[in-house]
């Protein structure tokens, strides 16, 4: 999803991670130098949205800048494969658990990628007469910094979190698309690249993707990192050796986020289903009528 949304972060990090030995000998799913990269282009990625993207009516954003290669390129540089940087800033640019997922996919490839989240546990706690539901309170995501992009004004809407998505891939034998969503706040877009990162990279199936363990880093600043311990001890210790302090989680902790995917693979008509094993969810199969 487009500002004011989050999901360029996603992008963001993914095109850094494009630019990186990730997947190959040395940097496989796991392990140490692997996480390393990853957890280093969520910062750069996250710096970025937070000083660059807002509401994108009235104001020019930076958009095409921040999701080009090039930018990807310069970025990734900031990188040290040694140490983590526990004071990543945003690139210069010259000149200017409430949340409810779901997709599905019929017999004919049709997707739906659909997230819903009041923000705080009952959102503004407002019900309007004759509705029946809370109204949301996403207008607390504003800041009060007058030269952010993000800053409180009459007819703008916050930059917020929520980010249904959509990936597709082709080849010669076919197309294959996947609608997907992982949730929880700011973890969303670091969640989705660790996602796609598993199917494309790891090349592991839809479940498998959705249950990889994951890392989270909801603040902005600093080297603090969780992390579920199915990830190795020997890969903690290494990590922490570069520099990240690590929280370790649960094995399958809903901080990381709980998410929902289809894919659809048309070369042969097959649907296919992954539900997260962190949330109450399902992945439920329609059989056709007789």
């Amino acid at each position: 999803m487009p500002p004011n949304g989050q999901g360029l972060a996603a992008l963001e990090m993914l095109n850094i991670l494009e630019t990186t030995p990730l997947g190959q000998k040395g940097y496989e799913f796991g392990s140490p130098k692997a996480l390393h990269l990853m957890i280093e282009a969520k910062k750069l990625a996250y710096a970025d949205l937070k000083k660059y993207i807002g509401e994108p009516r009235g104001q020019k954003l930076p958009v095409e800048k921040l999701l080009s290669k090039e930018w990807a390129a310069a970025r990734a540089k900031q990188i040290d494969e040694q140490h983590a940087n526990c004071d990543t800033s945003a690139g210069e640019i010259a000149g200017g658990s409430d949340t409810t997922y779901l997709t599905v996919v019929d017999r004919e490839g049709n997707m739906v990628s659909l997230i819903q989240s009041n923000y705080s546990s009952f959102g503004s706690g407002i019900v309007a007469p004759g509705t029946g539901f809370a109204l949301h309170n996403r207008g607390g995501l504003f800041i009060l910094d007058g030269k952010s992009p993000n800053a409180l004004a009459g007819r703008k809407r916050p930059l917020h979190t929520i980010i249904p998505a959509f990936a597709e891939k082709g080849t010669e034998k076919g197309t294959t698309r996947v609608a997907f969503g992982i949730m929880g706040g700011w973890n969303q877009s670091q969640a989705h690249a660790q996602f796609v990162a598993d199917l494309a990279d790891y090349k592991m199936n839809l479940q498998a993707a959705m249950e990889a363990p994951r890392f989270t880093k909801i603040t902005f600043a600093g080297c603090d990192v969780k992390m579920e311990n199915r990830f190795s001890q020997k890969t903690r210790d290494e990590l922490k050796a570069k520099g990240h302090h690590i929280e370790v989680l649960g094995m399958f902790s809903s901080s990381v986020g709980g998410g929902q995917a289809v894919m659809r693979d048309f070369a042969t008509g097959v649907n296919f289903g992954a539900s997260d094993p962190r949330k109450d969810g399902e992945a439920i199969a329609e059989l056709p009528l007789p």
